[in-house]
Protein backbone atom coordinates (compact mmCIF):
# COMPACT_ATOMS: atom_id res chain seq x y z
CA UNK A 1 0.00 0.00 0.00
CA UNK A 2 1.49 3.31 -0.84
CA UNK A 3 0.50 6.27 1.41
CA UNK A 4 1.89 8.76 -0.97
CA UNK A 5 -1.39 9.41 -2.82
CA UNK A 6 -3.22 10.05 -0.07
CA UNK A 7 -1.04 12.59 1.63
CA UNK A 8 -1.02 14.03 -1.43
CA UNK A 9 -5.20 14.33 -1.57
CA UNK A 10 -4.99 15.39 1.97
CA UNK A 11 -2.88 18.46 1.26
CA UNK A 12 -4.80 19.58 -1.88
CA UNK A 13 -7.97 19.37 0.44
CA UNK A 14 -6.16 21.55 2.75
CA UNK A 15 -5.32 24.35 -0.05
CA UNK A 16 -8.43 23.84 -1.41
CA UNK A 17 -10.08 24.66 1.97
CA UNK A 18 -7.82 27.69 2.45
CA UNK A 19 -8.45 28.81 -1.14
CA UNK A 20 -11.88 28.69 -0.22
CA UNK A 21 -11.69 30.63 2.94
CA UNK A 22 -9.32 33.64 1.53
CA UNK A 23 -12.68 33.88 -1.50
CA UNK A 24 -14.77 33.82 1.65
CA UNK A 25 -12.88 36.47 3.31
CA UNK A 26 -12.57 38.97 0.29
CA UNK A 27 -16.20 38.71 -0.32
CA UNK A 28 -16.99 39.65 3.05
CA UNK A 29 -14.65 42.40 3.15
CA UNK A 30 -16.05 43.83 0.56
CA UNK A 31 -12.99 43.11 -2.29
CA UNK A 32 -15.15 42.40 -4.69
CA UNK A 33 -17.52 44.90 -4.37
CA UNK A 34 -17.03 46.51 -7.72
CA UNK A 35 -16.88 43.55 -10.02
CA UNK A 36 -20.07 42.08 -8.12
CA UNK A 37 -21.75 46.08 -8.40
CA UNK A 38 -20.63 45.41 -12.44
CA UNK A 39 -22.34 42.55 -12.60
CA UNK A 40 -25.45 43.75 -11.16
CA UNK A 41 -25.82 46.35 -13.10
CA UNK A 42 -25.21 44.66 -16.16
CA UNK A 43 -28.13 42.23 -15.28
CA UNK A 44 -30.13 45.17 -14.34
CA UNK A 45 -29.49 46.17 -17.87
CA UNK A 46 -30.12 42.94 -19.67
CA UNK A 47 -33.62 42.64 -17.46
CA UNK A 48 -35.01 46.17 -18.34
CA UNK A 49 -34.74 45.46 -21.61
CA UNK A 50 -36.18 42.35 -21.55
CA UNK A 51 -39.20 44.18 -19.57
CA UNK A 52 -39.59 46.43 -22.15
CA UNK A 53 -39.45 43.83 -25.24
CA UNK A 54 -42.36 42.07 -23.54
CA UNK A 55 -44.40 45.11 -22.51
CA UNK A 56 -44.06 46.05 -26.62
CA UNK A 57 -45.14 42.13 -27.45
CA UNK A 58 -48.29 42.56 -25.08
CA UNK A 59 -49.12 45.93 -26.54
CA UNK A 60 -48.89 44.49 -29.93
CA UNK A 61 -51.04 41.57 -28.92
CA UNK A 62 -54.05 43.55 -27.36
CA UNK A 63 -54.01 46.00 -30.63
CA UNK A 64 -54.15 42.95 -32.93
CA UNK A 65 -57.06 41.45 -30.61
CA UNK A 66 -58.94 44.80 -30.68
CA UNK A 67 -58.30 45.39 -34.49
CA UNK A 68 -59.93 41.94 -35.33
CA UNK A 69 -62.84 42.48 -32.63
CA UNK A 70 -63.89 45.90 -34.23
CA UNK A 71 -64.41 44.36 -38.10
CA UNK A 72 -65.77 41.21 -36.89
CA UNK A 73 -68.47 43.30 -35.44
CA UNK A 74 -68.18 46.22 -38.19
CA UNK A 75 -68.94 42.63 -40.47
CA UNK A 76 -71.79 41.98 -38.70
CA UNK A 77 -73.65 45.03 -38.49
CA UNK A 78 -72.85 45.51 -42.52
CA UNK A 79 -74.01 41.86 -43.62
CA UNK A 80 -76.80 40.99 -40.79
CA UNK A 81 -79.48 43.10 -41.79
CA UNK A 82 -78.77 42.00 -45.76
CA UNK A 83 -78.94 38.25 -44.70
CA UNK A 84 -82.17 38.86 -42.78
CA UNK A 85 -83.60 40.45 -45.96
CA UNK A 86 -82.22 37.72 -48.44
CA UNK A 87 -84.11 35.19 -45.64
CA UNK A 88 -86.94 37.00 -45.18
CA UNK A 89 -87.40 37.14 -48.99
CA UNK A 90 -86.97 33.67 -49.47
CA UNK A 91 -88.87 32.55 -46.58
CA UNK A 92 -91.72 34.65 -47.92
CA UNK A 93 -92.09 32.76 -51.34
CA UNK A 94 -90.20 35.66 -53.19
CA UNK A 95 -87.88 34.07 -56.46
CA UNK A 96 -84.33 34.49 -56.80
CA UNK A 97 -84.79 36.59 -60.05
CA UNK A 98 -86.03 39.55 -58.52
CA UNK A 99 -83.69 42.46 -58.19
CA UNK A 100 -84.31 42.95 -54.62
CA UNK A 101 -83.24 39.60 -53.61
CA UNK A 102 -79.98 39.35 -56.09
CA UNK A 103 -78.89 42.45 -54.55
CA UNK A 104 -79.03 41.15 -51.19
CA UNK A 105 -77.44 38.12 -51.64
CA UNK A 106 -74.99 39.51 -54.06
CA UNK A 107 -74.08 41.53 -50.66
CA UNK A 108 -74.11 38.65 -48.88
CA UNK A 109 -71.66 36.97 -50.97
CA UNK A 110 -69.23 39.67 -51.75
CA UNK A 111 -68.81 41.20 -48.27
CA UNK A 112 -67.34 38.38 -46.50
CA UNK A 113 -65.07 37.60 -49.75
CA UNK A 114 -63.81 41.35 -49.84
CA UNK A 115 -63.29 40.71 -45.66
CA UNK A 116 -61.10 37.30 -46.49
CA UNK A 117 -59.35 39.35 -48.84
CA UNK A 118 -58.20 42.15 -47.06
CA UNK A 119 -57.06 39.74 -43.76
CA UNK A 120 -55.12 37.57 -46.43
CA UNK A 121 -53.76 40.90 -47.83
CA UNK A 122 -52.37 41.59 -44.41
CA UNK A 123 -51.33 38.45 -43.55
CA UNK A 124 -49.41 37.94 -46.40
CA UNK A 125 -47.95 42.03 -46.37
CA UNK A 126 -46.90 40.68 -42.28
CA UNK A 127 -45.55 37.57 -43.50
CA UNK A 128 -43.57 39.11 -46.44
Amino acid sequence: MNAAPQAEQVRRDEEGSENDTRELLSALAGKEADRDRLVTQRTRRVVLGSLGVIKEQKANKSRARSTALAFTILLLLLIAPLLWEATDSLIAGEHFGDPGNLWSLWAVIACPTLLGAVMVAGWWRKRG
